[in-house]
């Protein structure tokens, strides 16, 4: 704890409303980390590209004939140091007798600092991960989380370091089925006495009082898409991109592709689809798994086109680039049909794989000496709580402030996912 001018009651009462700073970051301490640079965020407008996983896609040698070398297409992501919760309050000197003892209106604002943080990670889940997993019923028991490890395995996301955390209907649902469950010992009492569900089919679950929902699709079930190669609604992925007016060379997020359909109307960001004949692929084997490739729609931009993630990257182009990062088997069609998936309201539940989502941790540089005192925090994933207080003369009020500074980036959407219930179809 970095301090400049605070007095020691002070220092005292935000060493213990910090203590349980920690332990309100469920969310976020459950991804990957990546420590920035001050200097080169601010020559680089707080944006820096951080690294996809690399898919590699190679073949058998045989001897006495010469090998075949493809190109590797090396992809990358923007994130973007955007985040900055603040909260402050005041104080007059009479209310400084008292109000610093208990410390309540510090605690307040760490609160919502530390929700914040959370919740950025979890909206960041929420609106972007791709895979999709509907159940019909309302959460019941194993097989529900079990299958959203199913579908993470037939593409061949790692097993290590997955997550998933529910909102609390649902988890209480998972909780009242294992409490139900007599002729297991232990952890049904658990769940009985505490609501507690744990590790689940290779998931660290966790719980959440969060709210966050998706709306029902409102999209008409005739919608359709070209996806026969001469229709390009394929993606072929590149690392970087030359403008045509002036030649520069900038790099590509490759997350996203612009698609045209029959109709958007009524189409909106967040909803859920799958397509007929497109099918999902092990990443590395390219395998068919016998499962709908599930897509996400983050934006709608004309009557007829909309951004989608995952790209469709078909191989349609017989590319080395599309062959690396091949995530979809098609069965030509003009006119394939698009089923919406998320066809009512439901509270997200979502899970991945840790490295799928990073927190970027940024700082400011508060001058110290200034008339501003400060009081600097940080916690065990690098992000810095800055606590600054000044005070009035002409008033005799004291103006306390909490700020911290970071962004969230998902660069894997396709390991991360959405599990959500009572999706009538």
């Amino acid at each position: 704890m970095a301090v400049n001018d605070f007095n020691k009651e002070e220092r005292v009462m935000f060493e213990d409303i910090f203590e349980g700073f920690e332990d309100q970051l469920v969310a976020s301490q459950n991804v990957n980390t990546f420590g920035t640079n001050g200097t080169l965020m601010e020559r680089t407008n707080d944006t820096i590209w951080r690294p996809q996983q690399v898919i590699s896609v190679g073949g058998d040698r045989i001897i006495g004939s010469d090998i075949t070398i493809k190109g590797k297409t090396k992809l990358s992501v923007p994130a973007v140091l955007d985040k900055q919760p603040h909260d402050n309050f005041q104080l007059t000197a009479l209310e400084l007798r008292d109000a610093l003892a208990d410390g309540t209106l510090g605690i307040a604002s760490r609160n919502y600092i530390a929700s914040r943080v959370n919740s950025d990670v979890l909206d960041t889940a929420c609106n972007q991960a791709t895979i999709v997993v509907p159940i019909s019923t309302a959460a019941g028991d194993y097989d529900d989380i079990a299958l959203c490890e199913s579908v993470m395995n037939e593409m061949g996301v790692m097993a290590d370091s997955r997550y998933m955390m529910l909102n609390t209907r649902d988890y209480n649902g998972m909780a009242g089925n294992l409490a139900s469950r007599s002729t297991m010992t232990g952890k049904p009492t658990t769940a009985y006495e505490k609501s507690y569900v744990g590790p689940v089919a290779n998931f660290e679950t966790f719980k959440l009082d969060t709210g966050n929902r998706i709306a029902a699709a409102a999209g008409g079930g005739s919608l359709t898409i070209d996806t026969q190669a001469s229709a390009a609604n394929y993606y072929v992925p590149r690392a970087t991109r030359t403008e045509s007016t002036y030649g520069n060379t900038g790099n590509v997020d490759n997350r996203y592709q612009t698609i045209t359909v029959s109709s958007t109307t009524n189409v909106a960001a967040g909803d859920c689809f799958t397509v007929a004949g497109v099918e999902a692929v092990h990443h590395v084997r390219k395998t068919r798994t016998g499962q709908l490739k599930t897509f996400r729609v983050m934006e709608v931009l004309t009557s007829t086109t909309m951004v989608i993630s995952p790209p469709m990257v078909s191989n349609q182009g017989a590319s080395d680039a599309e062959e690396q990062y091949q995530n979809v088997y098609v069965a030509p069609s003009a006119t394939a049909a698009i089923t919406f998936l998320n066809s009512d309201a439901s509270g997200y539940n979502v899970f991945w794989r840790k490295p799928a989502i990073e927190l970027l941790p940024g700082r400011y540089e508060v001058p110290s000496n200034q008339g501003v005192q400060t009081m600097n925090y940080t916690t065990k994933n690098g992000i810095q709580i800055v606590v600054t207080k000044s005070f009035d003369q002409s008033t005799f009020v004291s103006t306390y402030a909490f700020d911290a500074r970071y962004g969230v980036v998902m660069t894997a959407p396709e390991q991360c996912g959405v599990l959500l219930f009572n999706q009538v179809p």
